[in-house]
């Protein structure tokens, strides 16, 4: 609605207080209507849909069936292939976990997943970049995990960050976590990691939701990893801090992916292999419109920082530091 409409809409308002002799209950009750008016149709200033990224950097990459680059890690059982669209899934027995075939040492790595609606607290989804079985417990990890939840309530995207597993007996976690502005149980959505050297960027539908930037050797991942993703009970600390855990009256659980992509450079790709971007800069780095889409997600759904969280220990994350 425009500035003018708003105006005109006043102005009658006024004309109306100064014809009709009204008392002054009723110059407050015209003066409630007129407030009333503003407030629905001026838009809020939280749009249902963030701006656009004005890049896409899926359509970049080409997309492989599951056999072209994964196997399967554990759980064979709870894995299927159906028309190019895998389906995992928990229940008491087993989860299941596949792996790529290849490491990568930088690269873009996406994959559309559906995930099940209903009750599925305690249970994790997850899709990320780990060399944990080639470091175990000195191990790099990137993360996207969807944490399950109780009825009614909305699933979180947790990204996370690991550099070299544990640092002094603890597990350094860089957790950053989003509520969706769609439901990620209607239909496939595209959730993507990309890694180069300098920096790390979380995408959902090619909108950028999270960059970590290189800052030092220390602080960053920078050994070869592969792409992995699964489903199991992590009913300890999912949902609500492990409030809710798995409740297997509700089995099957079930994550389904498809339009897999990982395209950069392998740990056996030669050395002048040029990292992929994320944006049109071969440089890498991301553009003022995608910046304005991400930080649009943050102010808006982001529900977690561990930058700000105030009982962390920032001595041992000094990326926070500025």
């Amino acid at each position: 609605m425009s500035h003018t409409i708003i105006h005109n809409f006043t102005i009658v308002v006024q004309n109306l207080s100064l014809s009709l002799s009204l008392s002054h209950r009723d110059l407050k009750f015209m003066a409630l209507l007129n407030f009333l008016f503003l407030i629905l149709i001026i838009p809020s200033s939280k749009a249902a849909w963030p701006p656009s990224p004005g890049y896409y950097p899926s359509t970049k990459f080409r997309s492989m069936s599951f056999y072209q680059g994964f196997r399967n890690l554990w759980g064979p059982q709870h894995q299927s292939v159906y028309q190019n669209a895998l389906t995992i899934w928990l229940d008491q027995n087993s989860g299941s976990g596949f792996k790529s075939v290849k490491p990568f040492r930088s690269g873009y790595f996406g994959a559309s997943i559906k995930l099940q609606p209903g009750y599925t607290a305690g249970v994790i989804t997850a899709f990320y970049l780990s060399n944990d079985e080639a470091h175990p417990g000195f191990h790099d990890e990137v993360d996207i995990e969807f944490l399950g939840t109780t009825f009614g309530k909305p699933y979180i995207l947790q990204t996370n960050v690991y550099v070299r597993g544990s640092g002094d007996g603890k597990i350094i976690g860089r957790e950053m976590k989003f509520r969706l502005w769609f439901d990620p149980t209607k239909k496939f959505h595209h959730y993507a990691i990309f890694w180069s050297p300098k920096e790390i960027i979380f995408l959902v539908d090619d909108v950028p939701i999270r960059r970590y930037p290189r800052k030092s050797a220390t602080t960053f991942p920078l050994r070869p990893m592969w792409l992995y993703g699964s489903i199991w009970d992590a009913s300890s600390w999912a949902t609500e801090d492990g409030k809710y855990g798995v409740d297997y009256r509700y089995q099957p659980f079930v994550g389904r992916y498809t339009n897999f992509k990982a395209s950069g450079c392998t740990a056996y790709s030669p050395p002048r292999c040029r990292p992929v971007s994320a944006s049109p800069y071969r440089s890498g780095g991301l553009t003022r419109q995608q910046y304005r889409a991400m930080y649009w997600v943050q102010r808006y759904y982001m529900v977690y920082d561990y930058c700000r969280d105030n009982k962390r220990d920032h001595s041992i994350t000094p990326e926070c530091w500025g």
